[in-house]
Order: C-alpha cells, then structure tokens, then sequence
C-alpha cells in the first residue's frame, strides 16, 4: 500500500511563536522566583544564570516576531505559571525545581517536533533546534542539582506527595459527590433523603479513604519487594557469575560513550568492592532508585486527601436543611471540580482554565448520571 507524505508548511506559525514566547518568559518568571527562595548561595546562583539564557529565548521568539509584523503585549505570567510560583513559595524550592525539570524536558520535544515539522528555509526552524539544544543544557543541569540521572524529555515524573494529594481529593469527592446525588435521587420518593444523605455520605467517606489509602500502600509494598527481589537476584548474580556481571557493566558504559578498553578497566575495578558493584548494577543495569516515601506515609497521605475531597458534597447537610443544602452542595462540589482540575495541571502541563473545565464536566456527569440511577432504583425498591 502506498503512503504519501504530507508536505511541510512554507509559512512559519506565527501563533506558535507567541506560545514559546509566553513559554520562555514564565519560565525565566519561575527561574528568579526559585532563585530568590533557594538558600543556597551556589544553586541560587546557577537559576539566575538559567533565568538570563530564559531572557534571551525570549528575545529571539520576540525578534520573529516583529520581524513578521506580530506585536507583543507585555509579559504577564500565565495562570499555570502564577499557580506553580504560589505552590513554590507554599512549599520551597524542592517542590518547584522538579516541575521546571519537567517544563525544560516539555520544551526539548516540542522544539524537537517544531524542528521536524517546520520546512527548511521557514523562520523558526533553525531556532527551534538551537533552542532545543540549550533546553537540553538546562535540563542537564536541572537534573544534576536534583541529584538525578538520565533525559527528563524522555521520562519525566510528577512529584510524589502533592501529586497523592490530588488525586487522592479528586478520587474523594467525585466518588462521593455521585453517591449523594444518587441518594438525592431516590429520595423524592423514599422520604426522609438528608438523613439518609449523611448516613450514606460518612459511609462513602470512611470506605472511599480506606480503599484509597490501602491501595497507596499496596501499591508501594508491592514495588517495594519487587525492587528487593530484582536486587538480591543481581547480588546473586555478582556472587555467582561475576565475570559476565562485569562485562555485562561494561557494555552499558559502552553504550554510554566511553571506549571499550575504559569501559572494561573501570567494570573491573567495580568489581573489586561487591557492594558497589551491586549498587552500580541497581542503578545502571535495573534503574531501581531510592524509594521516595514509605508505604504508610503514601497509605496516610492518600487516604487522608480521599477523605477530605469526600467530606465536600456532605459537609452542607450537616449544618443546613431542605433545597438549601441541596444547593451549596452542589455548588462547592462543582468548584471544588474545578480546582482539583486547575491542580492537576501542574503535572500534565496544560492550561489551568482547560484542565478545570475537565474536571468541571466531569463532575456535572457524575452528578446527572447519579441522581438518574438513585431515582430509577428508588423507583424499583
């Protein structure tokens, strides 16, 4: 079968500029602002160099721009940015350097792409590819202050505590905002509906924050003793094969770039010390890191925040009566939707606005599909 290949745009995407250009000044936004919080002299240093080459970027994305007739409004931080900087200032420097580790590896592949897809001689290519490459550079060093290893464009991770709060309160509160519709729904024909409501809420919020918070700490356990398993296998391993151990180490720095010869010389002399050698194997051969949390600190955290977002659609009941609690309920869970929604985007990299609007929908159907199922069963019983 014959395939054709679409031919590459001639003129440059203007509206894609902008994108960088607002990109690039955030980014230098959040480079000053994590300057400024750091209190280490030498790392607070290294961001506000990183912040400048963040300044230049934009002088290239505003110069294209200009020279296509496309005027520039003052540089005004977009929402997810303003919502990272308030999370940085909230929770320090550690929280806000993996997520501009993840924004700089977000960057090296959309310019990558922008570099691919953009035909040559059309403005925009070339500075694509040059800014992918120090995107690169500072992902590098990103990752070399985070005391990590490895490509953030290929794999990059999203926080653990803040991200199992969020998902643990989204979890919560959609979970249970479905239940109380759902009794709301039957109770136009059973009766006595807001007893009921609270009766069933505080069940949905005790089975809601357990199932959530033993799933969190299974899951942890479970990779936990994976982890321990592969490791005492390589200690085996290093024990009872040591030569193709030491070979096998020796490829990998290989692959890596160091000739053959360094290679075998250094897996040799790792070979020397077994402890370091199984560390060395663990890192590079099954990429197994120190674990960031324990599995009851992820079982608390997230049965904690699954509780706390199911409380929401219940907590009106408690102190107001009739329509009225009827009506705050739905409107603080339907907020609540929506900020949830906002939160995640400091994960997946979208707008605030989209990412909450999601949310928001979301809830509007589990409460509609809710409220339809409580009344057809009520109707049934």
């Amino acid at each position: 079968m014959a395939t054709t290949t679409r031919p590459l745009p001639t003129t440059p995407d203007l509206d894609s500029f902008v994108h960088h250009w607002q990109d690039e000044a955030d980014a230098a936004y959040l480079y000053r602002l994590l300057a400024g919080a750091e209190p280490d002299a030498a790392k607070s240093d290294i961001y506000r160099r990183l912040a400048d080459v963040e300044d230049r970027h934009v002088e290239v994305w505003a110069s294209l721009l200009a020279q296509h007739g496309r005027s520039l409004p003052p540089h005004r931080p977009a929402g997810r940015t303003r919502l990272l900087a308030f999370l940085g200032r909230r929770f320090g420097p550690s929280f806000l350097l993996p997520m501009l580790l993840a924004e700089e590896g977000r960057e090296v592949k959309e310019y990558l792409d922008m570099h691919r897809t953009t035909a040559r001689g059309v403005a925009g290519r070339d500075e694509a590819l040059l800014l992918a490459k120090e995107s690169a550079e500072h992902a590098t060093t990103l990752n070399v202050v985070a005391g990590r290893t490895g490509e953030p464009w290929h794999k990059t991770g999203a926080g653990g505590f803040l991200r199992n709060v969020v998902y643990g309160f989204n979890d919560g509160l959609t979970a249970n905002f479905g239940l109380v519709a759902g009794v709301l729904g039957a109770g136009a024909i059973t009766g006595d509906v807001y007893h009921t409501v609270i009766v069933a809420g505080v069940a949905g919020i005790i089975a809601d924050a357990l199932s959530m918070g033993s799933s969190g700490y299974l899951a942890a356990q479970s990779e936990r003793e994976v982890h321990a398993h592969e490791i005492a296998m390589e200690r085996d391993e290093i024990a009872l094969m040591p030569e193709i151990e030491r070979d096998e180490l020796a490829l990998i720095y290989e692959a890596k770039g160091m000739d053959r010869e360094s290679a075998y010389r250094i897996a040799t002399q790792m070979m020397a010390d077994p402890e370091k050698m199984l560390a060395e194997q663990v890192q590079e051969e099954l990429g197994i890191t120190e674990p960031d949390s324990s599995p009851m600190r992820e079982a608390w955290v997230t049965g904690l925040a699954t509780a706390i977002g199911a409380l929401i659609p219940v907590l009106p009941f408690f102190v107001l009566d009739g329509r009225t609690a009827v009506v705050v309920s739905f409107v603080i869970s339907m907020l609540s939707h929506w900020v949830v929604g906002a939160a995640r985007s400091v994960f997946t990299g979208r707008s605030v606005f989209r990412s909450g609007m999601d949310m928001f929908v979301v809830g509007l159907g589990v409460a509609v599909v809710g409220y339809f199922v409580g009344d057809w069963v009520g109707a049934l019983l």
